[in-house]
């Protein structure tokens, strides 16, 4: 026999969602204060904590799944930040332990009592998870700290958990939700199973949507609706010729198909698809009259009609939301349950979607004999649910009791079964008095049909095998003499799990705290963050490198850390040797710089000398910056773009950098493509750099790091270094576009014979002459004057003029000697000769250099 439930998304709550939407959509009247724009720069130019490498290693041993979790986190910017460890873990786990280790301090978690609060209302301290923050079925670690400017941190993270075999199988899922790119990314699990393994499948990665994703709470409701219906048809395509079922659903009133339970036929079959497919939402949800409905039907069938021993009866109970109409108190919901079913209904609960109560689901499936599904709201329901009736419409076996000679086994597990259905398992862990013995006797005694089934076996006891228990220890070594065997853990594990179980379905006031008292004592003993227990953090000696208990590498110099190239379609990582000179992230941008409209600055630091010109492009040009491609293999080209000049101005139209392409011909060929949205690396593996997320990439002597919504940063071979900065509008003036600041940060690896617009002056010196003054401390011009002088560089005869020119590389001004009409006299050649073919073209007019980049 078989009633099922459904629910579907109330309008009403859909509707509030659009109206709060609206609201916060309403900005018309707000208007957002002026921010001078050497604050907008420097705030831009703040470099966020960079997570350096991101690891998560599991050991599963029969089903026993010890995981560790370990993230660098790198502060390169000048002042102290906060940084958050976060990490969604499975609601069914255990944190067993959490270490920080900040610059050499090592911080070392402990599990201590947590005092008892009134009404013994506990609750552990991890958040449930959210559509904002992670997975369903999981719940989300955080820690944060304060991390001192360049220092660096790594959390350490480890949980248990076993996991469940169904129709033969189970899976293991790690979520991996670093919150922004990682250097170093890797995911490690080893699976020892002692019957062996007959098929192993890896999954792709899965990602869970989001709030914010586009989509409306209109369709929202549609497909939870959806996605609810699915669940249920499903289900009564599973159901056998021999069962019998009903539909019941509720919302804010009971609605029910049938006054009674009616057999599987195909004509009923199609006739309660139909009925479910023309449920509607009409918003509240009464789920404690639909399983008192669903229960009575249940039991006046019986009570009417010669069931068979073998049956049993079952509410499979689909609901995606909490309860809101009738009774609504969670223990009254659960105790009015417990007394209707009386221990004769089994009830197994389907929780659809992220607003669903899902613990209450679990009481419910937990105190009748039942389980729980959670269907990811995201995902295919159907494809959820295949195979969930028919593991659990087949109770192959009922009042199950497993008994072991009480001289030779203590502190077993339950050992009591109300079913074992087709599919499912039956754990029991327990500790042997003599580890000598080679022989344990099992008796097993259940109920088969209209059958009394007694089993009576010896089982061979295997030798303890030191050093196979847990490899690569979750937990820091010291704690103890010895590592952690998996069996003591998984009897810790399951025993603590049974405590809480029992207390949660205990109603006398005594039991419930002999049974906390016990599982809270178990946890702290076995090292357990549970509901009775709490966590501090208290310093440690760093006797040994921690990093390394954990399967981490090194931790990063304040040079920056080993890097990596990641590949976009997601096949492998591919590591490379480190940078011969890796760039110092505290790397000052030099006055040698293109930005703006677009303004060119040239810093002559051996003569004390700055020099600045513009170049009046047309939009869709291609610069030529630095041409060195012939020897140290670099060549750096930027695009223009085009805007209408501001009122009342001199000139016709504005430009600005677009796009930086920089090639790179040694030792291997690269491309870098650069857009204030972006950045393109194509090494062989193509890469895409979101430029609103900071993270490092790297191989083979090329580096690049991006700073979130400020810059970019290319370091080539330790010895050539421009750093890009990102110039981004909210709401820009009709002459203003989002555009890039090109900067020279290190000219060191470049050739003597290296050309360009700005590439031709950084192996020269230059002078002035017809001054009166010295040219360290030029003269200011008085009102209505200028300051006039001439420039040899290069051989050429330049006249210039004094003045100060506003940059963006965060200093206010810079004093310069600027060469007018667009620098004609300053350059070599003329405007054409500076015009790339294409973005990449790494061809040039002046000195050595090959046809064409590409």
């Amino acid at each position: 026999m078989l009633a099922l439930l459904g629910l579907c998304f109330a309008l009403p709550l859909c509707a509030g969602l659009l109206e709060e939407a609206r609201n916060w959509g309403d900005t018309s009247d707000q208007v957002g204060l002026r921010i001078p724009r050497q604050v907008r720069l420097l705030q831009r130019l703040k470099t966020k904590p960079l997570m350096t490498e991101f690891s998560v290693k599991s050991t599963i041993i029969s089903r026993y799944a010890f995981t560790t979790v370990a993230c660098r986190m790198l502060n390169r910017g000048s002042e102290d930040q906060e940084v958050t460890f976060q990490m969604q873990i499975p609601a069914a786990a255990f944190i067993t332990n959490f270490t920080v280790l900040l610059g050499d301090k090592v911080y070392q978690g402990e599990i201590t009592e947590k005092e008892k609060r009134s009404g013994d209302k506990v609750k552990e301290k991890r958040n449930k998870t959210t559509e904002d923050n992670g997975e369903k079925g999981t719940e989300t670690f955080r820690a944060s700290v304060v991390l001192p400017s360049k220092d660096k941190a790594a959390f350490l993270l480890s949980y248990e958990e076993l996991l469940q075999r169904r129709l033969g199988k189970y899976e293991h899922v790690v979520s991996v939700r670093p919150q922004q790119l990682v250097g170093r990314l890797t995911v490690e699990v080893t699976v020892m199973e002692r019957p062996g393994i007959s098929e192993l499948e890896v999954l792709g990665l899965q990602n869970s949507r989001q709030r914010g994703s586009g989509r409306g709470p209109g369709e929202r409701c549609w497909r939870a609706c959806s996605g609810t219906k699915d669940a249920l048809f499903t289900i009564l395509h599973d159901l056998r010729p021999q069962d019998h079922f009903n539909i019941v659903g509720f919302s804010n009133r009971i609605k029910v198909w049938k006054d009674h339970l009616v057999s599987v036929t195909p004509n009923s079959i199609r006739d309660g698809k139909v009925y479910i497919h023309h449920m509607s939402p009409s918003g509240g949800t009464d789920i404690n009259g639909a399983l008192q409905r669903g229960i009575q039907l249940l039991n006046d069938y019986v009570a009417h009609n010669d069931i068979e021993d073998r049956s049993v009866s079952l509410v499979v109970f689909l609901t995606d939301g909490k309860p809101t109409v009738g009774e609504t108190h969670t223990l009254k919901i659960l105790n009015n349950t417990r007394e209707a079913a009386r221990g004769r209904v089994c009830i197994f609960t389907v929780g659809i979607g992220a607003d669903v109560d899902f613990k209450l689901l679990e009481k419910l499936s937990l105190e009748n004999c039942g389980l729980t599904r959670r269907v990811h709201e995201d995902h295919d329901a159907r494809a959820q649910l295949i195979g969930f009736y028919d593991e659990i419409r087949t109770p192959l076996l009922s009042d199950i009791r497993v008994d072991y000679p009480p001289s030779l086994v203590e502190r077993a597990t339950r050992t009591l079964f109300p079913n074992y259905f087709n599919g499912s398992e039956i754990v029991i862990a327990g500790k042997l008095v003599d580890r000598a013995m080679d022989r344990l006797h099992v008796e097993v005694t259940a109920s088969n049909s209209k059958k009394f089934v007694v089993l009576k076996k010896d089982v061979p006891v295997e030798p303890r095998k030191v050093g196979i228990d847990v490899p690569q220890s979750p937990r820091p070594r010291g704690r103890s003499q010895e590592e952690p065997n998996h069996l003591e853990r998984l009897w810790s594990y399951l025993t603590l799990k049974e405590l809480l179980s029992g207390w949660l379905q205990s109603i006398e006031e005594p039991e419930r705290e002999r049974l906390r008292q016990e599982a809270q004592a178990l946890a702290v003993n076995h090292h357990f963050l549970a509901p009775f227990t709490s966590m501090t953090l208290k310093s440690a000696p760093r006797t040994e490198t921690p990093e390394a208990a954990y399967g981490m590498s090194s931790m990063p110099t304040a040079s920056g850390p080993k890097t990596v190239m990641q590949s976009l379609r997601g096949t492998h990582l591919q590591p490379g040797p480190a940078v011969k000179k890796p760039y110092n992230p505290r790397i000052k941008i030099s006055k040698t710089s293109a930005d703006g409209d677009p303004h060119f600055v040239v810093d002559f630091p051996l003569s004390n000398l700055t020099v600045c010109f513009n170049i009046d492009g047309e939009p869709g040009h291609i610069l030529r910056l630095v041409s060195d491609h012939a020897d140290s293999g670099v060549t750096v080209n930027g695009e223009l773009i085009g805007a209408p000049a501001p009122p009342n101005g001199h000139k016709k139209q504005r430009t600005y950098f677009r796009t930086i392409t920089v090639l790179v011909n040694k030792p291997e060929r690269s491309y870098l493509e650069i857009t204030p949205s972006r950045v393109i690396v194509d090494g062989g593996d193509r890469l895409v750099l979101p430029c609103n997320q900071s993270t490092i990439v790297g191989r083979r002597g090329l580096e690049v790091s991006v700073s979130a919504h400020a810059n970019v940063t290319v370091s080539i071979q330790g010895t050539v270094a421009f750093v890009i900065l990102l110039h981004l509008y909210k709401k820009p003036a009709p002459y203003q576009r989002n555009h890039l600041g090109f900067y020279i940060a290190n000219s060191q690896g470049l050739s003597g014979n290296c050309h360009g617009l700005l590439g031709q002056f950084l192996k020269q010196e230059a002078r002035l002459t017809g001054l009166s003054k010295s040219p360290a401390h030029p003269p200011v011009p008085e009102a209505g004057k200028r300051s006039e002088a001439v420039l040899e560089v290069k051989g050429h005869q330049v006249p210039v003029v004094w003045k100060q020119r506003r940059i963006y590389n965060g200093e206010e001004q810079v004093d310069c000697w600027f060469a007018r009409n667009n620098a004609a006299s300053l350059i070599d050649g003329e405007y054409k000769d500076y015009l790339a073919a294409h973005p990449f073209d790494s061809e040039t007019t002046f000195g050595p250099g090959p046809s064409r980049g590409l």
